[in-house]
């Protein structure tokens, strides 16, 4: 195994397993399988959880069924994205899962840890939180094969946004692979890569979000970020419902105008060794139009990047990508525009769903 290297939100994670090409070609023809057990998680029980939930969060949960799996966002007051999250609702409990060290912007405008944040909005609704990532850990299963592993292990198999329990784990169909909430130390990695699930690292892992066009957050975005420039909005964040912070912008923006940058996916000149990095520029002409986001090696496309650019960049624009000795060219891939069709990019969905 390959950790990670430092200065990725991923760092010490395994990065690949010795061929990272392999690894992909597994998950898009057959099944396979990345630790993702940094990922931080809450737990929220009580019985006003989903009316709480609904306050804070940009999703409609109030009437999240049980067995049902959604995404969401925590905004700041002008509408800018401080974190996002995946959500189950599965036997009173609502489960959120978040990149590490996910953050959301207190009440005198100061960042802190996003469970800090939601426990200073209980005030007095019944609900409860606890920091579970002690108790589970995130293992995501990816290509065509996935049901049948799911099945062949014991596992439900759930339909698309539905989540389902079985031996003590959490399923949760999204819209990238399978993923499983797992009890830690129970060696369900060791019971999935033994049932025929091949270890994929986050690089495999990478490469198939960026294709998909799924934005991550601090890497796709910035703290000038608002849902609709990266494909959040219906996805993540509700157009309709009111009461939540930021809601004025998300209504706003999706109802009488347009974003000032939408999230592109680039396919770059792979040929330099040095490759443009998260926070680079892109520049048209003399002028500075956006910044790259997510830098991946797909084992299809090639060298690609996602980045976020101003809207009024036309999509045949011949653009340059980085800085320093990293700069190269880059072409924008006319059939992928996210901020436009959310949700996903190409056949990535269809493959890796199972």
């Amino acid at each position: 195994m390959i950790p990670t290297p430092e200065g990725s939100p991923d760092a010490g994670m395994p990065w690949h397993y010795g061929d990272p090409y392999a690894e992909q070609r597994a998950a898009a023809r057959k099944v396979a399988v990345v630790d993702r057990s940094n990922r931080e998680v809450i737990a929220v029980t009580g019985p006003e959880r989903l009316s709480w939930l609904h306050l804070v969060i940009s999703q409609h949960v109030t009437e999240l069924a049980d067995g049902a799996a959604t995404e969401a966002l925590v905004l700041d007051s002008q509408g800018r994205v401080d974190t996002h999250m995946e959500v189950a609702h599965l036997d009173g409990t609502v489960w959120l899962d978040t990149d590490p060290g996910a953050q959301a912007t207190g009440a005198r405008g100061g960042k802190q840890p996003l469970l800090e944040y939601l426990r200073s909005m209980v005030f007095w609704s019944k609900v409860e939180l606890r920091d579970a990532t002690a108790e589970r850990a995130v293992l995501t299963l990816l290509g065509p094969q996935t049901d049948a592993l799911l099945t062949s292990v014991g596992l439900p198999v759930p339909g698309p946004h539905e989540v389902a329990g079985g031996e003590g784990v959490l399923v949760r169909r999204g819209t990238l692979g399978v993923d499983l909430l797992v009890p830690r130390d129970a060696g369900w990695w060791e019971r999935l890569t033994e049932a025929g699930a091949r270890p994929m690292g986050s690089w495999g892992y990478e490469a198939f979000r960026v294709e998909a066009a799924r934005p991550r957050m601090n890497v796709d975005t910035d703290e000038r970020t608002i849902p609709h420039e990266v494909g959040w909005v219906h996805v993540a964040a509700h157009v309709a419902k009111g009461c939540y912070r930021g809601q004025e912008t998300v209504s706003k923006v999706h109802n009488v105008g347009r974003p000032p940058r939408r999230m592109l996916l680039l396919h770059l000149d792979g040929s330099p060794e040095v490759l443009p990095e998260t926070g680079d520029p892109v520049v048209h002409g003399e002028r500075t139009v956006g910044r790259v986001g997510s830098v991946v090696r797909h084992h299809e496309l090639g060298t690609v990047a996602l980045a976020l650019v101003k809207y009024s960049v036309p999509l045949d624009a011949e653009l340059l990508v980085g800085a320093e000795d990293r700069v190269v060219q880059a072409a924008i891939d006319p059939d992928l525009v996210p901020s436009e069709t959310p949700g996903l990019g190409r056949e990535a969905a269809r493959r890796l769903r199972g």
